[in-house]
């Protein structure tokens, strides 16, 4: 048996002093744990301990089976005097070993009674450390920040008149706050800010000699425009605020901001669910609120539906005031301080419009068609005398993960939405407005972890059907940043 002077290697002062009881119960983990010699092949496990000391093998074997642990610099230190604690630790973590025959098992067993206090005293630091975790998680679990930001860039044009829209040539950023209240509520905020690039030749002026042109638009100034409440519990949910809603699902009958409410109730025996919903849009000229009822989900194992019925406040061929500008005036009244001056203000018209629709369904079905192929189509209609119906087709193959680099999407659509074949559509940014017959391709490609490039171009007639008729060409590109 080796003497406690004798564990010692190396220079004096820097070398390895294992303690009476520090050996043995390293030796006696080492032999319940292993049951068949073998052969030190593995990496090394500690920095400090050589390949030719007596201990190496066991310390290695002991170390990569979970038993003992070094330091964070990946030492051993075995000059240093062993606690209690420490030893209770290592002779809990080696009664946990499957392999345990009869002997080893006895052994394990008076040690453990030897260090009783001490390993009470861990395991009710485990069970402590284990509530601190569930609780951060839990605090943390009901917070939560994400969205993305934007490039985008567009190349529209007018081909009739030969001219260029970069209106929509910009920066942007969505920003989404979720705040658990319970298992059930969650209130929600999203805000959003549009840049648009400092392009001289989209700025204005108007007939007082004042620009007129607003970086931002739609009130995406940062601030947060939509603040909503969400409930779900047993398959049910409800949305309550300002939010943003969609109908269908390409979003051609509705699919705008609004304020109002929404829910599904699921139906027994069925994949599908039954809503109902009130919702008045925000966006400009839309002074009517809607009330309706939707259904959607599964028919069978490969074909989903989604059908929505909404109604006009707004009786139809009813007028209303269409608060349109009218023109601009200086305000003499309040002058501003510093400089002295007087700023233009808008004058709105008072004349009335007339309301051309007092309802509006949708028809939405998908199904995959082929292996990474999905075809999504919409059929619209309102009570609108002309131009009252809207399709939307699309053809999806695959589709791209935000967490799978290389991962991407090939689409192609077809439009024709009539320029009364709506309530409050989704114009998808600019590039699928009412009115519109045409073509989309593109695709979405993920470069990166989290970024989603996407390009697309589009063949369209605007205003269809009407003396305005003209073409169209949209190249768009975009780079969305996600967190």
């Amino acid at each position: 048996m080796m003497k406690e002077e004798d564990a010692s290697y190396g220079k004096e002062g820097t070398g390895m002093r294992f303690y009476k009881k520090k050996t043995a119960l390293l030796a006696l983990a080492f032999a319940a744990l292993s049951a068949t010699a073998f052969a030190a092949d593995g990496a090394d496990s500690f920095s400090d301990v050589p390949k030719d000391h007596w201990s190496y093998e066991a310390l290695d074997y002991l170390a990569k089976n979970g038993v003992i642990e070094g330091y964070t610099d990946g030492t051993f230190q075995g000059n240093r005097t062993m606690s209690r604690y420490e030893m209770a630790a290592i002779t809990a973590r080696a009664m946990q070993a499957s392999n345990l025959d009869i002997g080893a098992r006895s052994v394990l067993e008076k040690l453990e009674k030897e260090y009783d206090s001490e390993l009470a005293a861990l395991r009710a630091q485990v069970e402590q450390n284990t509530e601190d975790i569930r609780k951060n998680r839990e605090a943390i679990e009901r917070f939560k920040v994400h969205g993305f930001v934007r490039t985008q860039y567009d190349y529209d044009k007018n081909t009739d008149a030969d001219t260029l829209d970069r209106s929509a040539n910009r920066f942007y950023m969505d920003l989404r706050l979720d705040m658990k209240v319970n298992d059930i509520w969650t209130v929600k905020a999203q805000s959003e800010t549009n840049r648009h690039y400092n392009n001289g030749h989209l700025r204005s002026e108007n007939a007082l000699g004042t620009d007129t042109w607003q970086q931002t638009w739609s009130g995406h100034d940062g601030n947060f425009q939509r603040i909503w409440v969400e409930a779900q519990q047993d398959g049910r949910w409800l949305n309550l605020g300002r939010a943003w809603r969609g109908l269908g699902f390409q979003n051609v009958l509705f699919g705008n901001e609004s304020d109002g409410f929404q829910f599904g109730i699921p139906i027994k025996g069925t994949n599908l669910t039954a809503s109902g919903f009130w919702m008045a849009s925000t966006g400009a000229g839309n002074k009517e609120s809607l009330y309706g009822v939707g259904l959607w989900g599964a028919v069978g194992h490969n074909f989903d539906i989604n059908v929505a019925y909404a109604r006009s406040s707004l009786g139809k061929n009813e007028s209303y005031t269409s608060g349109l500008i009218d023109h601009y005036e200086v305000d003499m009244t309040h002058p501003v301080f510093p400089p002295m001056r007087y700023p233009v203000v808008p004058v709105y018209k008072d004349n009335d419009r007339t309301n051309k629709r007092s309802y509006g369904y949708v028809v939405s079905a998908a199904t995959n068609v082929a292996k990474n192929v999905r075809v999504i189509g919409d059929y619209v209609q309102t009570d609108a005398d002309e131009q009252n119906k809207s399709v939307a087709l699309r053809l999806n193959y695959k589709g791209t993960k935000l967490d799978d680099v290389g991962s991407f999407g090939v689409y192609a659509r077809y439009v024709r939405y009539g320029a009364n074949g709506w309530l409050a559509g989704d114009d998808e940014w600019g590039s699928t407005w009412n009115g519109t017959k045409g073509w989309i391709v593109g695709f979405k490609y993920v470069p990166w972890k989290n970024v989603e490039w996407e390009t697309l171009f589009s063949r369209q007639k605007r205003d269809y059907g009407t003396s305005a008729e003209y073409n169209r060409s949209l190249l768009r590109t975009q780079l969305d940043y996600h967190f």
